[in-house]
């Protein structure tokens, strides 16, 4: 037997037998499960920034986990089985990928993409936002929808453009800061322009969650150091003033810069 079915086999061998003998496997449903693959999902996102490989191994390990799982639980009410799932995505992938299986011709990855939601399209859903997760955490949520518009042309044509949207909403967000505008528009001007940006985002080749992630960590680092340097120093950092904190900062960047 070839080696991955034969790992495959094994994995769903033992969740049978968990979901059969552990209290707690047995005890798990779809919707308790829920939490705790988004939270794999998250931990896969990390180890992928992180570029710790091995790391990824054993979280895809976790989510394929999740995913037999979830396989099993269907198979025992008769909604679906793994075997279900598997001819699901197979089937789905032959038919969105014409160029490959037909005689449609996609000479790069923006006509695969087109041809993607056009063929979603066909296939009956009559939204092309419709597939984006409501869920979703809401900055990926932008560049999804923003992705979704641009394969049926819905699009800017140059990122200057979009840089002068930016530089507009920027704007309008600090007209209404400079009158005292309500809480309300304020967030809206404040939505419209961080709408504006992850548009830029896509325009220069950044994702902007990936990038925003470096920077949480990046800042985390340099707060750690700030915090570690202050506590060598025998200062509490609610006892520093600014200038004496942005010393130890500047001092975490340098160390950065330098690659110590």
């Amino acid at each position: 037997m070839d080696k991955r079915l034969a790992a495959f086999g094994k994995l769903l061998d033992i969740m049978d037998d968990l979901r059969a003998k552990c209290p707690w496997d047995r005890k798990q449903t779809i919707e308790s499960l829920r939490h705790l693959t988004i939270e794999e999902t998250y931990e896969l996102a990390d180890a992928i920034l992180e570029n710790d490989l091995q790391e990824v191994k054993n979280e895809l390990g976790d989510l394929m986990l999740h995913i037999v799982f979830y396989a099993k639980i269907g198979s025992e009410t008769g909604a679906f089985d793994i075997t279900d799932v598997l001819e699901s995505i197979s089937k789905k992938l032959v038919d969105r990928h014409p160029h490959i299986y037909g005689s449609v011709q996609a000479d790069d990855a923006e006509q695969v993409k087109q041809n993607w939601e056009k063929i979603k399209l066909r296939e009956g859903r009559k939204r092309v936002l419709a597939g984006v997760p409501a869920s979703l955490p809401a900055m990926v949520k932008a560049y999804r929808i923003q992705d979704k518009a641009r394969g049926v042309g819905f699009d800017w044509a140059r990122p200057e453009q979009v840089w002068e949207k930016v530089q507009e909403e920027m704007g309008e967000l600090r007209e209404e800061v400079a009158r005292d505008a309500s809480r309300e528009r304020m967030e809206e001007e404040f939505g419209d322009l961080l709408f504006a940006l992850i548009n830029y985002s896509r325009f220069i080749g950044v994702n902007p969650e990936n990038a925003l992630e470096r920077t949480n960590k990046k800042f985390i680092r340099r707060f750690e150091h700030l915090e570690a340097a202050a506590g060598k120093s025998g200062r509490a950092l609610d006892k520093m003033n600014l200038k004496e904190m942005d010393h130890f900062w500047n001092e975490a960047k340098d160390r950065e810069h330098s690659g110590d």
